[in-house]
């Protein structure tokens, strides 16, 4: 027998809920008035297990409790709602509540078909949780079944975290690391992008030419590219760009495939690159005029902010006055002196430095195997006595290499930091040594090693300011991390602290760690309070570390601005606790390395970022000028010629000015595509309908608290956490354990549970309380039926809570499929049911507040109650016309939002397959006067 999806049947002792995974032989069941996590399959085919159509009862006349046993159940009913028939089918089904301004990315998405999306919202502010909100969102709807996201490898398993608790997608990774075992999954023939459904892809994976025409001819429906920035194809011509914007052309020129966009820097100050990611949002842009200002323009960009939503953190902090709390930031600079000896050391190895870049008429390849060797040298002597005794012990990777282009990129990946599109962050410590270990040079080298291990400790007048700058932030709250650029510095600086903080956890992670094992860490650290963080640069993308820190020193001053914002996004964003983020940056006053990269990078980069409040990358040419830099610093004689002209140096103001036009285009770009294309009202009417149909936090807050003192639990409440005690029932014990801590807002706190609408915890307390209803037992929380006598009435009112299940049917092109859709719907009526008087939706949600005045004996209680059941059949043409009624508005609202009403993309048809389950029924009667209360 073939059961319609939302149907009821009997199996295994009790009713389920037929869901849309289910076929004719075999059966997706969800348990009535359960979770989904009970939810499971049944065999009906041949020889299969034996399964009966159920019908749902009314309310029992004897079975009846409390006034507060409406809003209880109402929430419960509405709270364990997972297939929600509002304008959005994801809601109800995230393990997060998306702020206001998050599902404005989302009304844009549905709006287009195909759905070609940038979404380049600024740094912390959500822009994963709005990609995968839009995935999520089509996969319900049931227009995507296959989902890909590709990223940079570094951010693979935080992709799949996300997706998988946040968004219940399971996605496989397909990084080098993992495709032999994946394709050792495989049938012969079938390709890794057939076998599992949703993929996050390393980007420079599949770019290769071994992989890339598989993907491009079996990569799903829909595709995320994270950090698209790093794709886009500008005049540098760099081959890894290339390979990647070759990819995503050869997507995008699939019309029918959707393609999200993700990034915080889709302009970066670069025009052409920027104009190539708008080309693979339409291939009609590649023909966007020089200059897209003025009135006669104006069209144009009205079709491009379809396609771009572009929000610094100012224009979302109060959307729809939905506060969300970023931080504030408190930036400080302070400085060092070097102890006497470390100068000392600094000025000999400086002098050495200056003779081994000499043009002393060697090849070319040697003479640039010796620049980089002495600028790594120099990098690591500002970092720390431990990574300057290392580089001079250690042979340079690039000392006996011959070809240019490698001894090149060699250099500057270990010397300066790399772009986040080059390679992952390099941690490990540059090589000085570049003639054999025989060598006058060489034994030059160790001497000075030798005299850089002595410096360890009280001689370190860096490390020594560091703790007090430790201990400062301790002292306030704040648990602070150290970033470093190298390994031998992390590992020295957590050493030191650890020995000179008492009490004070202090963990290091580096580059030596694999991406789970620094997760460990971080995990066991957070556990301490207080605690330090030790970390370099592997730490600065990745993982998202709000919860357990608030503060930033950078130990080492990074060679490329963009660090800077990695590093301080880690904590300076949005769910931290804090309100306010501390950042101090370290350098040496007498230290002229740091005082270049201070002067020409870290304060433009700051002063860019402090007036647009957005950042803004430096130019390409900024390597080339460091290199111009360091080359008077080298070549100069005399030590006072090295200070004084650096800031004079005319290549540095050509700097400025580059930087300076590249943010003023960034700013003119904003301006003219901000997101406009959806109205504050738009938002506003979806986001009422969404919460009128699943409830919001705030209703959360309302139903666990009410359960909790009806269950008799004690709850405690201090600056917005909740210590719930040890509960009593066994079925409450099983959500809240031996007792737990819970937050109801946004604050991301460790040793808090936040409980938002879409919780899991959230839908097992309003599982538990609905299925004990449902199934009548004695002692349950809320019953289906009750009788309270109140003033808030005159005349005799009847509440009905109904429970909708709608088909929704979509159709796209040749392809058709079928979605359940649930909703709850009160409704109330003034006097008997052969006349009654319907009420409108404020007066019917009134009802849910009123409370008793007095009480009534439970056999008129029941005679009521008795009253109502009888004629109860002469209300059914009421019910059967509200439950089509309520088709047609939610009909309307999908169509809506997905613009199908204008021929767009999918259509919808609605089936309401048979009236309403009454989950409920609560009858209010006046309060006789003169009756006391």
């Amino acid at each position: 027998m073939k059961y319609d999806i939302g149907t009821m049947v009997r199996a295994r002792g009790r009713e389920w809920v037929v869901q849309p995974e289910s076929s004719e032989e075999f059966l997706m069941l969800k348990p009535l008035g359960g979770s989904e996590t009970e939810s499971t399959g049944i065999y009906v085919g041949t020889g299969g297990e034996k399964i009966e159509s159920a019908a749902f009862d009314l309310p029992k006349s004897t079975s009846f409790s409390a006034a507060s046993s409406a809003r209880l159940l109402r929430d419960a009913a509405k709270l364990a709602i997972r297939s929600g028939a509002g304008p959005f089918r994801s809601l109800a089904r995230l393990g997060v509540e998306p702020k206001p301004y998050q599902l404005v990315p989302l009304l844009m998405a549905l709006r287009l078909d195909p759905v070609r999306l940038l979404i380049a919202d600024d740094v912390g502010v959500g822009k994963t949780i709005e990609a995968a909100l839009i995935a999520r969102e089509l996969i319900d709807r049931g227009e995507v079944q296959r989902v890909a996201v590709l990223c940079p490898p570094h951010l693979a398993e935080q992709w799949q975290a996300e997706l998988r608790t946040k968004f219940g997608l399971d996605a496989t990774l397909v990084l080098p690391t993992t495709v032999k075992r994946l394709e050792r999954q495989c049938r012969t023939g079938q390709s890794i992008f057939d076998k599992f459904p949703n993929v996050i892809v390393s980007l420079d994976f599949v770019k290769s030419d071994r992989w890339r025409d598989e993907f491009l001819k079996k990569a799903p429906e829909l595709v995320i590219v994270d950090e698209a920035h790093t794709c886009a194809e500008g005049t540098e011509g760099r081959s890894k760009r290339h390979q990647r914007y070759r990819l995503l052309e050869g997507l995008a020129a699939r019309n029918d495939r959707h393609l999200i966009l993700v990034t915080a820097t889709p302009h970066s100050g670069k025009e052409d690159a920027f104009r190539s990611l708008l080309k693979l949002l339409n291939p009609e842009f590649a023909k966007l005029p020089p200059d897209m200002s003025g009135a006669d323009n104006d069209q144009i960009r009205t079709q491009l902010a379809r396609h771009l939503v572009q929000r610094k953190r100012a224009d979302v902090r109060a959307y729809m006055d939905a506060n969300t709390p970023f931080p504030e930031r408190s930036d400080a600079e302070t400085t060092y002196a070097l102890h006497t000896e470390y100068a000392h050391l600094f000025d000999d190895v400086l002098n050495y430095a200056r003779e081994s870049v000499r043009d002393t008429g060697e090849a070319m390849n040697r003479q640039r195997i010796r620049w980089w060797a002495a600028l790594g040298l120099l990098r690591a002597m500002a970092s720390s006595p431990a990574a300057a005794a290392e580089t001079l012990f250690n042979r340079a990777s690039m000392a006996d290499e011959q070809d240019a282009a490698l001894i090149e990129s060699t250099g500057h990946s270990l010397v300066y930091d790399p772009a986040e599109d080059e390679t992952d962050a390099l941690d490990t410590t540059p090589g000085a040594q570049t003639e054999s270990e025989a060598s006058e040079n060489t034994r030059r080298l160790l001497a000075f090693a030798a005299r850089a291990e002595a410096l360890h400790g009280p001689k370190d007048a860096k490390l020594t300011k560091l703790r007090g700058i430790v201990q400062d932030m301790l002292g306030t709250g704040h648990q602070p991390i150290v970033f470093c650029r190298f390994i031998a510095t992390a590992e020295y600086v957590a050493e030191a602290l650890r020995g000179q903080l008492k009490g004070v956890e202090v963990r290091a992670v580096t580059g030596r760690l694999t991406p789970d094992e620094r997760e460990g860490v971080i995990a066991e650290l957070s556990a301490h309070t207080p605690r330090v963080l030790v970390a370099t640069d592997c730490l600065s993308e990745g993982i998202n570390l709000q919860r357990d820190f608030s503060a930033v020193i950078h130990y080492d001053l990074p060679w490329n601005p963009t660090r800077l914002e990695q590093r301080e996004g880690r904590v300076d964003r949005y769910g931290q606790a804090s309100p306010t983020v501390r950042v101090v940056t370290l350098s040496g006053s007498d230290n002229r390395i740091d005082r270049i990269i201070l002067q020409v990078l870290v304060r433009k980069h700051r002063t860019i970022r402090g007036t647009l409040g957005m950042t803004v990358p430096a130019p390409d040419e900024v390597d080339s000028i460091l290199d111009l830099v360091f080359q008077k610093v080298l070549l100069q004689e005399r030590k006072d010629a090295i200070m004084s002209p650096l800031f004079e140096l005319p290549e540095q103001a050509d700097l400025d000015l580059r930087w300076q036009q590249a943010a003023d285009r960034e700013v003119r770009s904003r301006s003219r595509f901000a997101q406009n294309s959806i109205r504050i009202d738009d938002v506003a009417q979806e986001l009422k309908a969404t919460r009128a149909a699943l409830g919001d936090t705030l209703a959360v807050q309302q139903f666990t608290l009410d359960t909790l003192k009806l269950a008799g639990v004690t709850v405690t409440e201090k600056q917005g956490r909740f210590q719930v005690e040890r509960p009593a029932l066994p079925e409450l014990r099983d959500v809240f354990g031996q007792g737990m801590r819970v937050r109801f807002d946004d604050v991301q706190e460790r040793g808090s549970v936040n409980l938002s609408r879409n919780a899991a915890l959230t839908e097992q307390l309003a599982s538990f309380v609905l299925g004990q209803a449902l199934d009548d037992q004695d002692d349950s929380l809320a019953k289906r039926a009750g009788v309270i006598r109140t003033a808030g009435v005159t005349t005799q009112t009847t509440l009905l809570l109904l429970r909708h299940r709608f088909h929704l049917n979509g159709r796209k092109g040749n392809r058709t499929w079928q979605t359940l859709a649930e909703e709850l719907d009160p409704v109330a009526f003034q006097g008997s049911p052969d006349h009654p008087v319907w009420l409108g939706e404020d007066a019917v949600r009134a009802l849910f507040d009123l409370q008793p005045d007095s009480n009534l004996p439970p056999q008129v209680k029941q005679q009521r109650l008795d009253a109502v059941l009888q004629d109860f059949d002469t209300l059914r043409p009421f019910l059967a016309t509200r439950a089509l009624t309520r088709s047609e508005s939610l009909l309307e609202a999908h169509t809506r939002v997905r613009g199908a009403l204008r021929g767009l993309g999918a259509t919808y048809a609605l089936e309401t397959p048979a009236e309403p389950d009454v989950i409920g029924l609560y009858i209010f009667v006046p309060q006789p006067a003169g009756v006391r209360s």
